[in-house]
């Protein structure tokens, strides 16, 4: 009888029900489902609630970057992420940062955007200016939705319209600025936007469709500068390499994909431990970087008049505290108490100076040694791992394949087999 992905009823089963029903489908072993279904600090009563059709919970590693002093303030930072060598290199970027004072940061607030669109309009700049013209009203009724959020000093504060040239003809989009306060904003700003919906219809005179935030949170923006001393980080030499990798990624959008993705190696792994939105994030940064037409670095590198390198960052930062996993996650939880922040405005300002941080030091080891060694170094523990390695085999068979420079499953698998022969005499 063939297999069927076709099952009736699945999401109303238990998450035990549910994993049998996978196990048999895909021949998963006893021990491959176990795996599964352990759970951790996270429930799967919990989780069952979280999401949908659940059957069990993903760990990932969990570090702490530590040594950076941010405005003045040290503070550890937690991240969960599964690649080597990134929690080691923010946390050496942040000691080099110090020598010169740290890092500083800035922000604009935590506005979001709740976009509605119009579409069928006869006139759609006259429409555009008929809803301008009651731009009062319509914040009104927004901010009548959410109460809450209004006497925390937040909600709905502006309005912004925009007459666009898209294949199905000129549409009517109507921004709604949205004071989120320390939320991300998601539920906050949809329920706005569809509350004002049917009266922008009417002002329009067309008919609306989409009614939601945008995650291209450009009025949220994140900045953060640090002065690294040519003292600390290797002369000279080092800052003029670092200045050449910047201009590369500058003039050239295959490098700057990759630029840019060192600096999300650090955000996103906070955003992830924090139980913030990791992919509202990564399309945000990625459409900010490509607002001028052309895809660009989100950070820039410069040579001060005593020869420091100085190095800056902006990007958008959508993240909250209040609401979503972050509540409803223990070790989210437990992942912002380690962090300290009080504001989510706080929260993404260290988050930016974690990504200038972590790409600074991606940087350094791309015009020094290479991003290879360091890497390649800590990867080598987890191809040990995977061969079978237990104990201090792991980091024996490690440096061995270091040394070689041959970090590779078969090699573990042969010094493994070495060993074992040698344990055995």
């Amino acid at each position: 009888m063939a297999k069927t992905s076709k099952i009736s009823g699945f999401y109303k089963l238990s998450p035990e029900n549910r994993l049998k029903i996978v196990s048999e489908f895909s021949g998963l072993t006893e021990e491959e489902a176990s795996s599964i279904s352990a759970a951790g600090a996270l429930s799967l009563d919990a989780a069952d609630r979280m999401v949908e059709n659940l059957i069990g919970v993903m760990e990932v590693p969990m570090g702490v970057a530590v040594n950076f002093q941010i405005n003045g303030k040290d503070y550890l930072i937690p991240m969960a992420i599964e690649e080597p060598s990134v929690i080691a290199a923010a946390s050496n970027a942040a000691k080099m940062a110090r020598d010169g004072g740290g890092f500083t940061t800035s922000s604009t607030g935590p506005v979001m955007i709740g976009q509605i669109q119009a579409v069928g309009i006869a006139d759609p700049s006259g429409a555009r200016m008929n809803i301008l013209e009651k731009k009062d009203e319509i914040i009104r009724r927004a901010n009548e939705v959410d109460p809450v959020l209004v006497k925390f000093g937040g909600g709905a504060k502006d309005v912004e319209v925009r007459v666009i040239d898209t294949p199905g003809g000129k549409m009517v989009i109507t921004h709604l600025m949205v004071d989120c306060r320390d939320a991300m904003g998601a539920n906050a700003v949809n329920t706005m936007a569809e509350t004002v919906a049917p009266y922008i219809e009417e002002l329009a005179g067309g008919r609306v469709y989409l009614r939601i935030i945008s995650n291209f949170a450009d009025k949220r923006i994140m900045r953060a500068r640090a002065v690294f001393t040519k003292e600390a980080i290797g002369g000279e030499d080092v800052v003029d390499g670092i200045l050449a990798a910047y201009h590369f990624a500058a003039g050239d959008s295959y490098r700057a994909a990759t630029h840019n993705k060192g600096i999300m190696n650090g955000v996103t792994a906070a955003v992830l431990a924090t139980g913030n939105d990791t992919r509202a994030i990564e399309a945000g940064a990625h459409v900010y970087a490509s607002r001028s037409g052309v895809y660009r670095p989100l950070s820039c590198y410069e040579k001060n008049a005593n020869g420091d390198l100085v190095g800056t960052i902006e990007m958008p930062m959508a993240v909250g505290l209040v609401g979503g996993a972050t509540k409803t996650n223990p070790i989210a939880r437990a992942a912002v108490k380690i962090l300290g922040v009080k504001t989510a405005t706080e929260m993404g300002e260290v988050f930016a100076a974690l990504g200038l941080a972590q790409n600074f030091a991606a940087m350094r080891a791309l015009a020094t040694e290479g991003i290879q060694r360091g890497h390649m170094g800590l990867h080598s523990r987890n191809v040990a791992i995977q061969a079978g390695a237990t104990g201090d085999m792991v980091d024996k068979i490690a440096e061995i394949m270091v040394k070689e420079r041959k970090v590779r499953a078969d090699r573990a698998k042969e010094l493994l087999d070495e060993m074992m022969q040698k344990s055995k005499r």
